[in-house]
C-alpha cells in the first residue's frame, strides 16, 4: 500500500470480517495498492511437499509476478506468521500480522477474496461439497460429500487422510467408494520435500 495514503477503514484481520465486507474492501484495495499479486500452490503440491512448503512456493510464485506489475522485485516484505527459511528475499515476519499489521491485512483480504471466488467457480463443477458455502473447510456437509462422491483433484489426499478417522465408515456407500493412493511425492527446485 502506498505509504502516503490513509489507511482504508474497515480493513482489519480478514478471519474477522465477513465475506460481503471482504469483497467491498478488496475492490477499495485494488484501486489503491501498489501491487497486487496472487500465488497459489495446488493440492497436489500441499500433498508432495506439505503445507509449510507449499506456502513457500505460493509466496514465492506471488513474488515473482511483481516485477512485471511493479517495474522492480521487492527487496523486502512484511509476511504472517513466523520466519521462512527459503523465501528468497529479505522479510519481516510478523505473528498473527493479519490482526496487526495493515499490509498483512489487506493482503489476507485480497487473498481470502481469490480463494472464495475460485472456490465458488470449483462448486459449479463439484456442487456436492458446498464450496461456495464453506470455502473448502472440512464442514459437516464438505465431509459427508466426501464420504459419498469420494475425493475431486482439488481436494488434499494429506489432510483427507488425517480426518479419515472422523467419518462414519459404517454405510454401505461409504465402504464400496474407492480410495485411490496418493501420488508419490516429487522435490521442486529450492523447496525441501515433506520429511
Amino acid at each position: 500500500m502506498p505509504p502516503d495514503r490513509r489507511a482504508i477503514p474497515g480493513v482489519n484481520d480478514s478471519k474477522q470480517l465477513d465475506r460481503a465486507t471482504r469483497v467491498t474492501l478488496a475492490a477499495r484495495i485494488r484501486d489503491q495498492a501498489l501491487v497486487i499479486a496472487i500465488g497459489a500452490a495446488s493440492a497436489r503440491e500441499v500433498d508432495r511437499l506439505n503445507i509449510y512448503h507449499a506456502t513457500v512456493l505460493a509466496m514465492r510464485r506471488a513474488l515473482d509476478r511483481v516485477p512485471a506489475r511493479l517495474g522492480q522485485a521487492p527487496h523486502h516484505v512484511l509476511v504472517d506468521g513466523k520466519p521462512l527459511r527459503t523465501l528468497g528475499v529479505q522479510h519481516t515476519a510478523v505473528v498473527k500480522g493479519d490482526a496487526k499489521c495493515y499490509a498483512i491485512a489487506c493482503a489476507s483480504i485480497m487473498a481470502k477474496v481469490t480463494r472464495d471466488r475460485l472456490m465458488t467457480a470449483l462448486a459449479r463443477r463439484h456442487p456436492h461439497f458446498a464450496w461456495e458455502r464453506n470455502s473448502g473447510y472440512g464442514t459437516d456437509v464438505h465431509r459427508g460429500a466426501i464420504a459419498v462422491h469420494g475425493l475431486t483433484p482439488h481436494h488434499r489426499r494429506s489432510f483427507c487422510e488425517e480426518v479419515q478417522g472422523s467419518l462414519d465408515f459404517s454405510d454401505d456407500v461409504v465402504s464400496s467408494t474407492p480410495v485411490r493412493e496418493p501420488e508419490p511425492r516429487e522435490e521442486l527446485p529450492g523447496v525441501s520435500p515433506r520429511r
